[in-house]
């Protein structure tokens, strides 16, 4: 007969401490990761909270201007009076012009506003030197004020956020908050409102909009290029009609 062996128990076999205290690390770190996600999710349902509230706030902005710039046009035209609107706040500019034969002084202004190819459009606000920046340049660009709807259209539709010297696509509010939450930017809507409105981040918020990037206009331009709006051509301020421009290009 074969000598019988005795099995040890599992209880009686001793576990080494540094597997102790490894296994007590990778518990203590599956806890703390757990933690981390539920703290996470609820911050991320509240700043949601947040996001939506101001969406809901601006909607009642807008549609209160809207209102206010109705009623004064009715009671100018009540009183047979003209109305005036309030003085642009924001240039969306175009180029559409190329750089053959250009002075050195336009170059570095179209340059300054990073209007670097055709077609390409940025958002600048309306100071008088950006204004007499845009007159030097005027025979290259075509400008004018944008209303909220071609703002959003542009930003939802065409925008690319400057991330790390690179183009993103702002597919969330994530790239957003990270680039600009420090000026309280936290989504598309609050970017869209910043632009809008000409607000205190406007410059930030601009610069870190990447030009867009637009087609040709429908059509094509309506003539030459070389003569300006207002004389039946392509270029120079259009005021409003900027936004006709934009549905084109879009």
């Amino acid at each position: 007969m074969a000598p019988s062996t005795t099995v040890p128990s599992a209880s009686a076999i001793e576990v080494p401490e540094t597997l102790l205290k490894k296994r007590k690390q990778n518990e203590k770190a599956r806890e703390e990761r757990l933690a981390a996600a539920t703290a996470a999710r609820k911050a991320q349902k509240a700043k949601r909270k947040v996001i939506f509230k101001r969406a809901e706030s601006y909607v009642k902005e807008y549609q209160a201007k809207e209102k206010e710039e109705i009623r004064l046009k009715r009671a100018a035209r009540t009183s047979n009076d003209f109305y005036v609107p309030a003085q642009t706040k924001v240039y969306f500019v175009v180029r559409i012009r190329g750089i053959n034969e250009i002075a050195p002084k336009p170059r570095k202004i179209l340059q300054l506003l990073r209007l670097l190819q055709i077609n390409n459009g940025v958002f600048v606000k309306a100071t008088r030197p950006t204004q007499q920046m845009l007159r030097l340049v005027e025979p290259y660009i075509a400008y004018g004020e944008p209303n909220l709807k071609s703002v959003r259209e542009l930003i939802y539709k065409r925008g690319y956020g400057k991330v790390d010297k690179q183009r993103i696509p702002l597919t969330n509010n994530a790239i957003i908050e990270a680039n600009l939450g420090k000026y309280d930017i936290l989504s598309v809507e609050d970017l869209v409102h910043e632009i809008v409105t000409a607000g205190p981040n406007f410059k930030q918020a601009s610069n870190f909009l990447w030009p867009f990037k637009l087609s040709n206009p429908t059509g094509g331009w309506r003539v030459r290029k070389f003569k300006h709006f207002v004389e039946g051509g392509d270029f120079g301020d259009r005021e409003e009609n900027i936004n006709k421009l934009i549905r084109q290009m879009n």
